[in-house]
């Protein structure tokens, strides 16, 4: 099945100009999104909840700001979608897990309430794997999302949900987590920009942890102008975050258009022969066209890279283990009663947990037991050293480096999800980055021979997002027509 194109409801910030100057009403912008959502959803179940009475009471109440010639912020009356592990007041979050049923979150996260300062109308929760672990979105307690380029195949995980609202058009902006590739993968999978900022620059207050040295927040939308804008306004130092930087948000919009002349960008040559043909030709067309454009292109060898991934799947999972040992069925969610308090854990945890939680957590315990912590995750903690170190070496001679996103492209339902393997290996080209602390985005480049999008991912190193994000711009251009949504399946 091939989608066609459609045209969405339209850009970012076009949106919020026509809202803030009063030729459209923040009102009528959310009825074409909430139309949008219902003549799709039942397709492609990127929500968890839609919150369509509570978003109206805000666009209502950005009318009136515009009515009584209040500036209501530089997202005024967009639609956004959350990812379902971002806290919001009195709306459910359930990481898209059983264990989490019919818990209402007291407060909203900290990238929740710039967005409504800003302006902006949340329209729902959207799907994820559990606990964003997953590359699929097969994971999720709910049922899987679908990829509106075809939906008999995946969208890419986790934020799988979030990526596929904007690629349909639903809505022009949504935000998702990124632990070791969960923006990036279906962001490239589901032909549009997402965004991994440094570890830092975002801050982690109500995201609920997977793994909390590693989560990052970031934008999904469909032009790097659009995800810059996003990033820019949820950006920024909060002293509810002990990791936040005490920063200001970077100012990403000024220099979208500088160009790429006399840039220096590698080539990672180390992951082009472990992913497809067509995602190995459009890095190197990608390379092409900034060479084109006046960067100065090279290839670079950096194997400390491909410790990424056994790295990642003992620190992660190490730290989600820790994080995860909260649900117990005693504070919040679900409880499942037993004779005596052990039983009521284990029984508690046992069904309210999938099989990748399950699977992630005990690998976690294992890395992290007496005996064998030094064997797995002291030795992970020196492999993510070596990483963190290559990275170092290589930007002493590139400003940026360019690699696949993701090694293929979408691929059908079913296809991976017995085989753990296979299905991390799908993280193989966004998780160093993840284990560095670095920045890293994905931009659409190509269709591959099946009509499904391509992405390109440019990596920077820490606080690199503003020159990251230039070239995001330049590849932008470059891109052959209709590599991107919004589509229709």
């Amino acid at each position: 099945m091939t989608a066609r194109q459609s045209p969405g409801i339209g850009s970012v910030a076009g949106i919020a100009a026509a809202v803030r100057s009063g030729e459209i009403s923040a009102q009528s912008v959310l009825r074409s999104s909430l139309r949008r959502v219902a003549e799709l959803e039942g397709d492609l179940h990127c929500f968890n909840a839609i919150t369509a009475e509570k978003a109206m009471a805000d666009a209502d109440a950005v009318d009136r700001m515009v009515a009584s010639g209040i500036d209501p912020g530089p997202l005024a009356g967009v639609p956004v979608a959350l990812k379902d592990n971002l806290c919001t007041e009195g709306i459910p979050t359930t990481c898209s897990s059983k264990i989490l049923a019919g818990w209402l979150p007291p407060y909203d996260a900290t990238v929740v309430s710039r967005l409504r300062r800003a302006g902006a109308v949340p329209v729902g929760k959207t799907n994820l794997d559990e606990f964003a672990m997953g590359s699929s979105t097969e994971n999720s307690a709910f049922g899987p999302t679908r990829n509106p380029w075809d939906i008999t195949r995946v969208p890419g995980g986790s934020s799988g949900g979030s990526a596929a609202a904007v690629a349909s058009g639903m809505v022009p902006l949504s935000f998702g987590s990124d632990t070791g590739g969960s923006i990036r993968q279906p962001a490239a999978l589901c032909g549009i920009v997402g965004v991994k900022p440094t570890y830092g620059v975002v801050s982690r207050y109500g995201l609920i942890a997977f793994a909390s040295s590693l989560d990052q927040i970031g934008p999904f939308a469909a032009t790097v102008a659009d995800a810059a804008l996003g990033l820019e306004v949820v950006a920024g130092h909060d002293p509810m975050d002990s990791t936040s930087l005490e920063r200001p948000a970077p100012d990403l919009l000024a220099s979208l258009d500088d160009g790429v002349s006399g840039l220096r960008i590698g080539i990672v040559d180390d992951f082009l022969s472990d992913v497809s043909a067509e995602c190995g030709a459009t890095v190197m067309a990608a390379a092409e066209a900034l060479a084109a454009a006046g960067a100065e292109v090279d290839r670079v060898k950096i194997p400390e890279l491909l410790l990424g991934l056994p790295a990642y799947y003992l620190i992660a999972p190490a730290e989600a283990s820790s994080n995860l040992s909260r649900y117990d069925g005693v504070r919040y969610g679900l409880r499942v009663d037993g004779p005596d308090a052990e039983t009521m854990n284990a029984r508690t945890r046992g069904e309210g947990f999938g099989p990748e939680v399950k699977r992630r957590i005990m690998i976690g315990t294992y890395a992290l037991s007496a005996g064998y912590y030094d064997a797995y995750y002291g030795q992970a903690q020196k492999a993510r050293t070596i990483v963190i170190r290559a990275f170092e070496a290589a930007y002493r001679n590139f400003d940026v480096l360019l690699t696949p996103t993701t090694p293929s492209v979408a691929f059908p339902f079913g296809s991976k999800v017995d085989d753990p393997i296979e299905m991390y290996l799908c993280d193989l080209c966004s998780i160093p980055s993840s284990l560095a602390g670095h920045p890293a985005t994905s931009v659409p480049f190509a269709l591959s021979p099946e009509g499904l999008p391509v992405g390109v991912q440019v990596l920077a190193p820490a606080l690199g997002e503003v020159l990251m994000m230039r070239v995001a711009a330049s590849l932008e251009k470059a891109a052959p027509p209709g590599v991107r949504g919004p589509v229709t399946p």
